[in-house]
């Protein structure tokens, strides 16, 4: 015998949750660090730091990840409908930094290679996966965008250990690299903050 499920409603009187109390609470879940990556519509190497990136689907192979569409790389990667995933290993915490951030020029002094599919390709990562753009869908401040996978990279840093971001910092156990910090001195990369 089942109990009776109590009508739920669509309020309880409770405030929904701030910005910063989903960035504390979602920090619980570990992520793996990406740079996605790619030409706009001048051939100039474009790209930004993200830890929302997941596969959705083997037939077809699908990936997708969330870029906020008031960014300054993602509109330009998207009009180019191409782009490359590289997933971060540990020791790259300046990539993630270079990248996370809305100063300076990304690629300057920056060794990469231009893929077949016309995407940079970060050296020394731990994976690339290279797509075109396949849908996007407005999500709130965000796009998810879900890629077609045209090639996977995998061999290129099988030995590392990936980079994770966890509660505010990178890794997961010992003693943890400390985020890179804003000239405020107040880190906010994570959760969107500067991506795109």
């Amino acid at each position: 015998m089942r109990a009776e499920s109590p009508a739920v409603p669509h309020t309880l009187g409770r405030a929904a949750p701030t910005p910063d109390g989903m960035r504390r609470a979602l920090g619980s879940f570990a992520t793996g660090v990406t740079v996605v990556t790619g030409l706009d519509g001048e051939d100039e190497p474009v790209g930004f730091a993200c830890q929302s990136f997941a596969s959705v689907s083997l037939e077809p192979p699908l990936v997708l990840f969330c870029a906020d569409h008031r960014g300054r790389a993602w509109p330009r990667i998207r009009a180019s409908g191409r782009f490359c995933v590289n997933v971060l290993a540990e020791g790259q915490a300046g990539l993630c930094e270079r990248f996370g951030s809305r100063r300076g020029a990304k690629y300057e002094g920056l060794g990469w290679d231009l893929s077949p599919w016309g995407t940079p390709s970060l050296r020394g990562v731990l994976m690339r996966a290279h797509a075109e753009v396949y849908a996007v869908h407005a999500a709130g401040d965000h796009d998810v965008v879900i890629g077609r996978v045209l090639e996977l990279e995998t061999e290129i840093g099988a030995e590392q250990r990936p980079m994770l971001f966890f509660r505010g910092r990178f890794g997961v156990d010992g003693a943890p690299a400390a985020p890179p910090a804003l000239p405020t001195g107040r880190f906010t990369w994570g959760m969107g903050d500067l991506w795109g």
